[in-house]
């Protein structure tokens, strides 16, 4: 894994979440409402500017129904 600070490995991330939320056919709507937040905390997930819990990753691979460490394999995208 490429040593990342801090704002690009959340743009990074979000960018691998919006990918696969996508991918599993999940509108930002949809996945707040599954996960108990807010509309506008995917977006900010997904913008990377803010960071998220585990727990919120956990809940996030169990509603996509992907494994966990999915959201964290986005290195090998970066600059795509």
């Amino acid at each position: 894994m490429e040593n990342l600070n801090e704002k690009e490995f959340l743009i990074a991330f979000g960018k691998n979440l919006r990918k696969l939320r996508k991918a599993r056919g999940f509108t930002q709507a949809q996945l707040a409402n599954d996960l108990g937040v807010e509309i506008s905390q995917i977006s900010r997930i997904e913008r990377g500017i803010i960071n998220t819990s585990i727990g919120n990753c956990n809940g996030i691979s169990n509603i996509l129904k992907i494994p966990v460490k999915n959201l964290f394999d986005f290195t090998n995208n970066l600059g795509k």
